[in-house]
């Protein structure tokens, strides 16, 4: 029973991973057939961004309303219903309203699956699911590009996806059964109260430490979505590498994240949450020196991928740790508000390097990276004492 429900959940994250990177496949051929500029692209993740903060916010108070399970099947259909709502737009005022209950669909199911493995599950478990995170935002891009190289449009790509989607979400509302028997199996084990009272934002925000999880999480993102985002142009403007060759480069570094979690959860059964995520930020930390220090391309490639590899263990292993943290009562109410502020960092602060990138140098990348990661590792330290 443990390891179906487990299997359902790992299938559940790929399929938040799917359409992730589906966007950006895409656009270069839609925005085109709209009519719109290429930057109107940061509209749809903006409109996406914005709902996945309102819905974690309130991840707390559906959760207890409706129990794990129920959140995560309505959330998957939410989506599944907003990509066919992709698929069959025609502009792109119809694709910026579908792409509402996308984002608010997206930010209540990570919350809730985040905070289900965190309580239920072990770090381990936890490193593997946002391993499953990433296979899905391999397999998204690859549907789409299928579509696009075989005769199809990209509605037609959407469509695939959604019916995954589909298919999906009535596989989690069959299995509703498992997920409230596995809930009553660990109440007593977890200790969270079954008529427990959700928690509002000041009470949250009251809490001791989470302020400075909260700012761990946007400063973590922050480091994550600007590499990914802006580590070819980096290359290419500072480096002097081809186009063609940082193009290649960049899939190094989600590679470097993906795979690093798949070796993350390996290592979890060695070291606690609170040593992974410190070697993470140390990884981080020699990663960035490595875009700095004059040691050639190579290096600095390196630096990409070791970059991503020491993002690997401090999303998941923060997460996992948030019980131990901040106790099983309180965790669905903290990792909603650290989900907010980690969409809050990848909205905003990526966009944010493109402006410095364009009106000062784009040499200031490594800079940017060290500055949030070293107020990440401040902020993780006001609340690491405190971990089982």
């Amino acid at each position: 029973m443990v390891h179906l429900l487990l299997t359902i959940i790992y299938v559940a994250f790929i399929s938040l991973g799917l359409p992730d990177a589906m966007l950006g496949s895409a656009w270069p051929t839609m925005y085109g057939e709209f009519g719109v500029p290429v930057s109107f692209a940061g509209i749809i993740s903006m409109i996406i961004s914005m709902g996945t903060v309102v819905s974690s916010l309130q991840s707390d108070r559906l959760t207890k309303k409706l129990g794990a399970g129920m959140v995560t099947a309505i959330s998957v259909a939410m989506t599944a219903a907003a990509l066919f709502g992709f698929s069959v737009s025609g502009s792109f005022g119809a694709l910026c309203l579908w792409a509402v209950p996308y984002g608010l669909g997206a930010g209540s199911v990570d919350a809730a699956l985040n905070n289900y493995v965190a309580l239920h599950y072990s770090s381990r478990d936890m490193s593997w699911l946002h391993c499953m995170w990433g296979v899905g935002t391999i397999v998204g891009p690859n549907v789409m590009g299928y579509a696009l190289t075989n005769g199809m449009t990209w509605n037609r790509g959407y469509f695939i996806i959604s019916v995954i989607q589909i298919v999906l979400s009535a596989g989690l509302f069959l299995s509703l059964p498992v997920w409230r028997k596995q809930e009553a199996a660990k109440e007593a084990e977890t200790g969270v109260p079954k008529e427990r009272r959700a928690l509002s934002l000041r009470e949250i925000f009251a809490i001791p430490g989470a302020k400075a999880t909260m700012t761990a999480f946007f400063c973590y993102t922050t480091v994550e979505q600007t590499s990914m985002l802006w580590g070819s142009s980096y290359m290419v403007l500072h480096n002097g590498i081809t186009a063609q060759e940082a193009a290649a480069y960049a899939s190094l570094f989600c590679i470097g994240i993906t795979g690093g979690r798949f070796v993350s959860g390996f290592l979890t059964m060695r070291f606690n949450d609170k040593q992974m995520i410190r070697g993470g930020q140390a990884l981080i930390t020699l990663g960035i020196l490595l875009l700095v220090l004059p040691f050639g391309n190579i290096a600095a490639v390196a630096g990409l991928v070791i970059i991503g590899c020491g993002c690997a263990p401090v999303y998941p292993c923060i997460i996992h740790s948030t019980p131990a943290i901040f106790g099983a009562d309180k965790s669905q109410a903290v990792i909603g508000v650290q989900m907010a502020s980690a969409y809050v960092g990848s909205c905003f602060m990526p966009p944010l390097f493109g402006l410095i990138a364009n009106h000062i140098s784009v040499s200031l990348f490594p800079v940017y990276l060290i500055i949030f990661n070293i107020l990440m590792i401040a902020m993780y330290a006001k609340v690491a004492g405190k971990i089982r």
